[in-house]
């Protein structure tokens, strides 16, 4: 199952872009569905609908879904739920406040996209498109699975067997409900559906992240950072998508300086993105509402062309011998040697850019070996490990 997940800041029309690509691969024949993970849900409002929490057919090939997050968590997260709320009612919180502090935040999210998964499971679609949250939301759910696959390995083994020998010892001294088993089960249950979400989020022939842009300075800054965090998390990007250029036929009066500093702002997102494929689709002199819109926008974006295919191959990652060492190389685009940060801890690398830090489990070749040197050139980290 072909997987497109779409990305932007918030307003800049990455539902409708969602949307009409939908529109498209469902015309071209390919059993198409597409979900809208936002909280904010528009998806049914783009194509004239209502929706529900499971898959509707909404034309020929076409079927949509707007995940409902609470249906969804208590199918993966129930137990665990239970067991917090009695925690924190047992320490006098009022039953109502710890029924919602029982849900930690980003978990609405992260059962959200489970549904992912589980369509890759079924495989009754060809082509499954995301419209996801807004970046910084997006950006924080991607990186779910590198923490819940650490956490897995490293924590949760000892944690479990600690509190399996501690707690008939512990639990008629102390006045809080200690975690049963079965808890500890269900959460090792949840990290083992995240770990396998990596697989299909990570695997470029099948799985590739769009990121829409309005040609504004603001939203094209947001539009490189999130293709830096991206690529350091490892997910492929495949292209960058324009939307609301303003046509010639607006470059004279009002709107002439509006159009001229979209002009500029184009030529900067070509120099920065190069060589990603860019599509432009120009602003529409009316609301996009409907599969006839929908399918009107496609031809804007894709032409011809089947938007179901990876637009760029290109891998975030790569690793390779170089004389008796090794190489492992990232794309680092739009950042300085300053913003970049790295830790070495045994076969585990952490490499910090801003406020997002990912580790990386080195492959069993590089155990045993150290980092000796990094350079930083032209969007390409390239980090060089030889004998300790």
């Amino acid at each position: 199952m072909r997987v497109i997940l779409y990305t932007g800041k918030g307003g800049v029309g990455k539902t409708t872009v969602a949307a009409a690509t939908a529109v498209r691969c469902a015309q071209l024949g390919l059993r198409t569905l597409v979900v809208s993970t936002d909280a904010a849900h528009s998806l049914g409002d783009s194509l004239e609908r209502e929706l529900g929490s499971e898959p509707v057919e909404v034309a020929e090939n076409l079927f949509a879904q707007e995940i409902n997050a609470l249906h969804e968590m208590e199918g993966h997260w129930d137990r665990i739920h239970d067991y917090l709320a009695l925690l924190f009612n047992s320490q006098g919180v009022n039953e109502i406040i710890a029924e919602e502090l029982a849900t930690p935040p980003g978990m609405e999210e992260v059962a959200s996209l489970m549904w992912i998964r589980r369509h890759a499971q079924r495989g009754q679609f060809d082509v499954l498109i995301v419209d996801c949250a807004p970046t910084g939301e997006t950006l924080q759910l991607l990186a779910f699975p590198d923490v819940a696959r650490w956490y897995l390995d490293r924590i949760f083994p000892f944690e479990r067997a600690v509190m399996r020998v501690a707690r008939p010892l512990v639990q008629p001294f102390v006045r809080i409900p200690l975690p049963a088993d079965e808890i500890y089960g269900s959460i090792r249950d949840l990290l083992v559906d995240l770990e396998s979400m990596k697989e299909v989020l990570s695997d470029s022939r099948t799985c590739t992240v769009r990121i829409v842009l309005n040609l504004e300075k603001m939203v094209i800054k947001e539009a490189q950072r999130a293709y830096t965090y991206l690529n350091l998390y490892d997910y492929q990007v495949d292209g960058v998508l324009v939307n609301r250029v303003l046509p010639e036929a607006a470059g004279d009066g009002y709107f002439a300086d509006w159009r001229r500093a979209q002009r500029r702002y184009r030529d900067q997102v070509e120099a920065a993105f190069s060589p990603l494929p860019i599509l432009d689709a120009q602003l529409f002199d009316h609301e996009i509402l409907g599969t006839e819109d929908l399918a009107a926008l496609a031809d804007a974006l894709f032409g011809a062309e089947d938007p179901s295919r990876v637009l760029y191959d290109s891998r975030p990652q790569r690793l390779r011998k170089q004389g008796d060492g090794y190489v492992l190389s990232l794309q680092m685009p739009f950042v300085t040697r300053e913003e970049v940060q790295l830790v070495q801890r045994d076969d585990e690398l952490f490499v910090s850019v801003g406020a997002y830090k990912r580790e990386i489990s080195l492959p069993r070749v590089l155990q045993g070996r150290v980092t000796t040197s990094a350079q930083l050139d032209q969007g390409q980290l390239a980090i060089h490990f030889g004998r300790a």
